[in-house]
């Protein structure tokens, strides 16, 4: 397991393009699936519409996601779905939140019966 000290180093690395909560909320949701439509992005981060916009901009330029435009019908579809990188980047990214998380515990337990 690694220290608190080698954990605090690896989130200082972290992608900041993902971190951030509302792109966070983004990728996390896609990596659950294998795309999802604009409608549904903006459902589950509670984003306005220009907000979701500017952030799926930021992670299409990055090539986190991939954004497709059609028509369902009469009506125009936004699709957006993760990349290859895009997803291998969320999983590290849990990861490593994952190892920080254990990290501090078991510091925490060790102080705690330390006491």
């Amino acid at each position: 397991m690694a220290s608190p000290e080698d954990s605090f180093e690896e989130l200082a690395h972290l992608d900041k393009v993902i971190h951030e909560p509302a792109r966070l909320a983004v990728v996390s949701a896609l990596s659950t699936c294998d795309g999802a439509d604009f409608t549904y992005l903006q459902h589950v981060t509670d984003l306005s519409k220009g907000n979701l916009s500017a952030h799926l901009s930021t992670l299409e330029e990055a090539s986190i996601v991939v954004i497709s435009k059609g028509f369902a019908g009469r009506r125009p579809k936004t699709w957006v779905s993760l990349t290859a990188a895009g997803r291998t980047l969320v999983e590290e990214y849990w990861e490593t939140m994952d190892r920080w998380y254990a990290a501090l515990r078991s510091q925490r337990i060790e102080r705690i019966e330390g006491s």
